[in-house]
């Protein structure tokens, strides 16, 4: 009896358990998954916004994140009164543009070889299946706006009264439940360290994509940008497969508009893109942690779809690197310098 109890007081045993339990209660909640996840993301994103600006900026911390939410809920209520019908409106024009491409009218062996492929229905299922989910996410206004409301409040209740959380939370140490607390602050640790950074700097080279993305269209002449830039922002926050993924319809539209001249001219630009992305924003942003094999990272990506839709593309990658943070896969090669 001795052994089995001294079994069950380790710490691995005790963490592998507590682990599960975790597991189990979010299956059980995962209704609210949304939620969850957008509460995390916008306290995590806001949290580093607000340190970042009283360190820079002496000014009173809880004002700061009264403006800023503020700020932000102006930006969310302009863009969804003015700008959600354009959006919406360039999305649905995307949607018929390539589904009505097609390449026979054009006199080139290179797009004639490539037609069949272009034109199968697998690729042009996967194309007109992804902008569909875009414009229905979007046309769902109600219930997509109720749940950011809902994570926005929550993630400024976090933020306000952030000191004293940590102080209440901190008397669990000294409770009936010390160990169990523990264990969930060492994941929590974790979790902070590894799925927020590199949500947060998924979030960043997304955002600079998309700016220098919107450059390059506004050069090409491309129609509808509010719309591609919509779905490269929300692709660049798939590792790698995003810059892929978004390549196919943008090169459809650039060589309707001017031919294999154009497209030649959009996939050097996005060669260019890629390069920072590659080369100056990962290395600065993203952690030696998240430095995956391309190979492990399509196979997250697939798996992780699979099993969570769309939100298992953009939480897949910072999942991965969470758990083998836990297992200390990551840090291997520290230990043996």
């Amino acid at each position: 009896m001795e052994s089995i109890v001294d079994f069950f007081r380790k710490t691995g045993v005790k963490r592998i358990i507590i682990f599960g339990l975790i597991i189990l209660i979010l299956f059980s909640v995962r209704s609210l998954i949304n939620i969850i996840l957008l509460t995390f993301i916008f306290s995590f994103l806001m949290n580093g916004l607000v340190e970042f600006t009283v360190k820079r900026i002496k000014f009173n911390r809880s004002i700061l994140v009264l403006l800023l939410y503020s700020l932000i809920v102006s930006l969310l209520t302009i863009g969804a009164v003015k700008y959600l019908p354009i959006i919406t409106m360039e999305i649905s024009q995307v949607i018929r543009q390539i589904s009505n491409f097609s390449i026979e009218s054009y006199n080139n062996p290179v797009f004639s070889f490539i037609e069949p492929i272009i034109s199968s229905n697998q690729i042009t299922g996967y194309i007109e299946n992804g902008f569909s989910f875009l414009l229905k996410s979007i046309s769902d206004i109600s219930t997509m706006s109720v749940q950011v409301l809902i994570s926005l409040i929550l993630s400024l209740f976090f933020l306000l009264e952030k000191p004293r959380l940590l102080e209440f939370t901190g008397k669990f140490k000294l409770s009936k439940i010390a160990p169990f607390y523990r264990e969930i602050e060492y994941f929590g640790g974790k979790f902070s360290r590894t799925f927020g950074k590199v949500i947060e700097a998924q979030f960043m080279i997304a955002l600079i994509n998309t700016f220098l993305t919107m450059i390059v269209l506004m050069i090409l002449g491309f129609p509808q940008i509010f719309g591609l830039l919509i779905m490269v922002f929300f692709l660049g926050l798939i590792p790698v497969a995003g810059v892929i993924i978004s390549l196919i319809p943008l090169s459809l539209i650039a060589y309707t508009i001017g031919g294999f001249l154009t497209v030649l001219y959009l996939l050097i630009a996005i060669m260019i893109i890629h390069a920072i992305e590659a080369y100056i924003l990962n290395p600065k942003l993203m952690s030696s942690k998240t430095d995956l094999p391309v190979f492990y990272t399509f196979i997250v990506l697939i798996f992780s779809q699979h099993f969570f839709g769309v939100w298992g593309l953009i939480i897949g990658i910072p999942v991965f690197v969470f758990l083998l943070d836990i297992l200390d896969v990551t840090n291997n090669e520290e230990k043996t310098t």
